[in-house]
């Protein structure tokens, strides 16, 4: 069937009728859409509706509201995503897109209402820009759907320039920090997880769910396979990307003190006896639960204060064992790998600031191999820091 129709006026503005023929009962069908301030856009809109009415592109525009749809969006994928980040999802769902966008129907959600959602984010609620990307991130997936189920013909947040990422200045140890507070730390009952955490790179969860099955002693590895939750509570499969599920060498000095702590955690079992909840978990509770990732934090700073030492997170642990091994030259592509990223554009981006001065150490380097410069004040000070480190951090 060929569709036809026509441009018509109602008071100040145009509006277009698209003749479909009879119904089952005879009676005429039209399609119109009005609010046309022109004649012309009428047409231009006409032009395009009977285009895709007779290649058979048209979609009909949905009529449900974009709360609603959200929220069984966030329902279907509640299963396919890490519990965290169903969390976020649905914080910034229930916080910043239903108060504003919650009645606008699919078919009439425009790039303009986007962009002045996210204005509105940054200057009247003074979320920062990372946060506002999220929501973004989000409502691009959730819209993408949307398509895929042919309930809107365009996904209105793709058109939308999200904010730019606002990179927080890093806060990381320098080599004596890293001694002075590992030295400080040796009293506490966390000690393995900090000496962990510096030695590997390895997340939070990663270090707090790792069990003895993926500490290989004789080979020197551990194999990065499950995490605890942030509430302390789960223990689950790495899922945050694929690379997660990784192996991750570790020096020799690592692994005499895991084999010192492994002997010690079999004689506390014994001690405690039938209270010890054995989860073969390396670092544990007094009774052999899970740390609880808020003891943990508070423990670290209670340290911190006591080591004397530049205030981090213990986040920033992971960030201080990738500076430390790409000021030794470590190639990028073998932090990458031991960090757990997708990929190794993600460790150059997130420690580019790096790279000037790398840049300049590897040219003063090249300077004195090819014209003979005699000045090795600076070998000296890299065998220093290498011998430093040869305890805590892995030397490839």
């Amino acid at each position: 069937m060929s569709y036809s129709g026509s441009v018509r006026k109602e008071g100040s503005k145009w509006y277009y009728v698209i003749e479909q023929g009879k119904d089952s009962n005879g009676k005429r069908k039209q399609k119109k859409k009005r609010g046309f301030k022109t004649q012309k856009e009428a047409k231009a809109a006409l032009t395009k509706a009977l285009h895709e009415l007779n290649t058979g592109t048209y979609i009909e525009p949905s009529s449900q509201k974009l709360g609603e749809y959200l929220i069984q969006w966030l329902d279907f994928k509640k299963t396919s995503v890490a519990e965290s980040t169903y969390k976020t999802y649905y914080y910034n769902l229930r916080t910043h897109i239903l108060p504003e966008l919650e009645n606008i129907t699919l078919a009439n959600l425009k790039p303009m209402h986007i962009q002045q959602f996210y204005a509105k984010l940054l200057n009247e609620k003074h979320l920062n820009h990372n946060t506002v990307r999220k929501v973004h991130t989000m409502l691009v997936n959730a819209l993408e759907r949307a398509v895929k189920f042919d309930m809107v013909l365009k996904n209105a947040a793709k058109l939308v320039d999200p904010p730019k990422e606002s990179k927080s200045e890093m806060e990381v140890w320098d080599v004596d920090e890293v001694l002075t507070f590992l030295e400080t730390a040796k009293e506490s009952h966390l000690y393995m997880v900090y000496l962990i955490a510096i030695n590997t790179g390895m997340r939070q969860g990663e270090i707090l769910g790792l069990s003895w099955e993926g500490v290989n002693l004789d080979d020197g590895v551990i194999y990065v396979k499950q995490t605890l939750s942030n509430d302390g509570k789960t223990l689950k499969a790495t899922t945050k990307t694929a690379a997660g599920m990784r192996t991750v060498a570790i020096p020799d000095e690592l692994i005499a003190e895991l084999k010192r702590h492994k002997l010690e955690q079999k004689k506390h079992r014994l001690r405690v006896g039938s209270l010890y909840t054995d989860m073969n978990l390396v670092n544990a509770t007094e009774v052999g639960t899970p740390i609880n990732p808020s003891n943990l934090r508070r423990n670290f700073k209670i340290f911190i204060k006591k080591a004397g030492v530049k205030n981090i997170r213990f986040h920033d642990l992971r960030h201080t064992h990738a500076t430390l091994l790409l000021k030794q030259g470590v190639h990028p592509k073998i932090v990458s790998e031991r960090l757990g990223h997708a990929d190794t554009r993600m460790t150059l981006d997130r420690y580019s600031h790096l790279l000037p001065n790398m840049q300049k150490e590897t040219a003063k380097r090249f300077g004195e191999l090819l014209f003979g410069q005699k000045d090795q004040s600076h070998i000296s000070d890299q065998n220093e820091i290498k011998e430093t480190l040869e305890a805590y951090v892995t030397n490839w």
